[in-house]
């Protein structure tokens, strides 16, 4: 079957939960991660896929019919330029985090801390997006990540040696961890949907990605933010950064958190216009 044949099936065995768009990106980059064929290659290939090829798309559309994110299918994905292995033990990334990730790389640099041996934080990692990335752009800081799930830091150690930085992960429950050392920025994309949320979000994302990265593991959907927060007061350094990804629905009980903690605190929007970041400044 040729990659043209295969575009006609995906479209009409996906049409009722993707958009022909949709459809044809994904198919693009599944055909580009068995065949190598990036997509201008792809649209003069003519010749019929090889057995293997087949076997895999086949499977694909399969895993794709039951929600499955393409990403997990893959088991990679790209995230602000860098390439990451993915499993379903770690959330696929989202462009708001991204957005958190540049809201931070800027303030960096606009403190002028750019070159400057800062030591970074980052609070449940999962797939250790962040810190790699910060890492990259910030070569002569210290960067600590800490989650709960021994089988996402397995994932982003893996992360971190194919992206080449060195990261100081750690194993541990952060909600009754005791830092010891202070640092120069906390930054934390933690679990933050209420458990009185579950039904709006999509069976896709609860069945297949991590209900312990996703809902909040309490009854308070801030119960990480107001341990971020005490723990800012106390080991974040004086001029340091905070960055938090946040409920759209709690920007402001969000906030409140940090206004006494912070000398400068800040509710962001996200492209969408929804509140989606706190930062702030010691």
């Amino acid at each position: 079957m040729t990659i043209a044949a295969y575009k006609l099936q995906f479209r009409s065995e996906l049409a009722e939960r993707y958009s022909i768009a949709e459809i044809d990106s994904i198919l693009s980059y599944l055909v580009e991660k068995t065949t190598g064929l990036n997509r201008w290659e792809q649209r003069t290939h003519e010749e019929s896929l090889s057995k293997e090829s087949q076997i895999y798309l086949d499977t694909a559309i399969n895993h794709l019919r039951t929600g499955m994110p393409y990403q997990q299918i893959m088991g990679e994905t790209s995230f602000y330029g860098l390439h990451f292995f993915v499993s379903q033990h770690v959330l696929i990334p989202r462009p708001e985090t991204e957005e958190l990730v540049e809201l931070a790389i800027q303030t960096i640099k606009q403190s002028g801390l750019e070159n400057a041996k800062i030591s970074i934080l980052d609070i449940g990692t999962g797939s250790g997006i962040i810190p790699i990335v910060l890492k990259k752009h910030f070569p002569n800081a210290l960067v600590c990540a800490v989650d709960f799930s021994e089988d996402a830091l397995v994932v982003a150690k893996k992360n971190a040696s194919f992206n080449q930085v060195d990261i100081l992960f750690e194993h541990a429950d952060y909600l009754k961890q005791n830092l010891s050392s202070q640092y120069d920025i906390i930054i934390s994309n933690p679990p933050y949907i209420g458990q009185n949320e579950k039904s709006e979000i999509e069976a896709s994302v609860q069945n297949f990605e991590p209900n312990l990265a996703l809902f909040s593991p309490s009854d308070d959907p801030l119960i990480f933010y107001r341990k971020i927060a005490m723990d800012c007061a106390h080991f974040l350094h004086a001029n340091g950064l905070v960055f938090l990804e946040i409920n759209q629905k709690l920007g402001k009980e969000t906030l409140q958190l940090f206004e006494n903690v912070l000398s400068e605190s800040y509710l962001i929007k996200d492209l969408s216009g929804n509140d989606r970041f706190v930062y702030g400044r010691k």
